[in-house]
C-alpha cells in the first residue's frame, strides 16, 4: 500500500480539473503498479474536503467497513447507503489532471485555489481558505501531540 506525503498549493481550472502532484505519482510507483491512474474520490465524512484513494486503498477500507456491518440489518444498510454516497471513480487524463465531478465540487466548496495534502494512504483536497480556517493553532497542535503521543516510546 502506498503512503502519501507532502502538501501542495494547486490551481483548480474552470472545468474542475487539477494537476495531480508528480510527487504523489512517484509515491504510487514506489508502492503499487506505476500504471495506476484510477482513483476513488469521496466527500470526507467529517470535514468539508475531498478524500482521494487508490483503488487498493479504497478496497481495503470497504473490506474493513463490511467486516463490521450486516447488509440485512436496516440501520447498517442505511449507513452503507450513506457511506457509498458522494463517491466517484475517476481517472487521470493524459496530462495527469484529475477531474472532480461538479457535485463533489459543490459539496466541498472547492474554488480555484486548493490545498492537496498527503495523509498516509489517502490524499485530502481542500479549498485553501477552508483548510486554513480549520487548522488548529500551534499551541492546540502541541497539546494534541502531548495528549495523543505523550505516552508513546518512539
Amino acid at each position: 500500500m502506498c503512503i502519501f506525503t507532502g502538501d501542495f498549493q494547486i490551481k483548480l481550472d474552470s472545468k474542475g480539473r487539477f494537476q495531480f502532484p508528480s510527487a504523489f505519482m512517484e509515491q504510487i510507483g514506489a508502492g503499487e503498479d506505476s500504471s495506476v491512474r484510477t482513483f476513488v474520490l469521496k466527500k470526507d465524512l467529517y470535514e468539508k474536503c475531498l478524500t482521494i484513494y487508490t483503488l487498493g486503498s479504497w478496497q481495503s477500507r470497504i473490506e474493513a467497513v463490511k467486516a463490521h456491518l450486516n447488509p440485512f440489518n436496516r440501520q447498517h444498510n442505511a449507513f452503507l447507503r450513506e457511506f457509498f454516497k458522494d463517491t466517484a471513480e475517476v481517472e487521470l487524463d493524459a496530462s495527469n489532471r484529475l477531474l472532480v465531478p461538479k457535485r463533489l465540487l459543490l459539496q466541498t466548496d472547492l474554488k480555484s485555489d486548493i490545498f492537496v495534502l498527503g495523509l498516509d494512504d489517502k490524499i485530502e483536497v481542500w479549498d485553501t481558505d477552508t483548510y486554513e480556517q480549520s487548522r488548529p493553532s500551534a499551541e492546540d497542535f502541541a497539546q494534541m501531540a502531548a495528549d495523543f503521543l505523550g505516552s508513546i516510546n518512539i
